[in-house]
């Protein structure tokens, strides 16, 4: 399983980013579950994710500012970022479950996006 997270970037308080998570392997249904962040010194948390439901849920801190879409032809799940804050600042990775003949094949990071919020 190959997760390709990209669209991080140093930007100002105010800014906008969209994060993309693109999931690629043979033979395998990707299911791209949502994103997730770590800043310095402190644990990772979740950002967004997909329910099982087909429902999103967000963390309290970026709840009317961000939003996870997904594409399902391209296999790619987006995460766009408005009103960017200081506190944003983190490494941002994507998560995914895959499945092999209907089996499930385990869990899966993506290597991660660095998004700096600074003026």
């Amino acid at each position: 399983v190959q997760l390709q997270a990209s669209g991080g970037g140093l930007v100002q308080p105010g800014g906008s980013l969209r994060l993309s998570c693109a999931a690629s392997g043979n033979n395998l249904r990707i299911n791209i579950k949502g994103w997730y962040r770590q800043a310095p010194g402190k644990q990772r948390e979740l950002v967004a994710l997909f329910t099982s439901g087909g429902t999103t849920t967000y963390a309290d801190s970026v709840k009317g500012r961000f939003i996870i879409v997904g594409d399902n032809a391209k296999n790619t799940v987006y995460l766009q970022m408005n009103s960017l804050e200081p506190e944003d600042t983190a490494v941002y990775y994507c998560s995914a479950e895959a499945f092999m003949n209907g089996r499930y094949h385990g869990d899966f990071w993506g290597q991660g996006t660095l998004v700096t919020v600074s003026s």
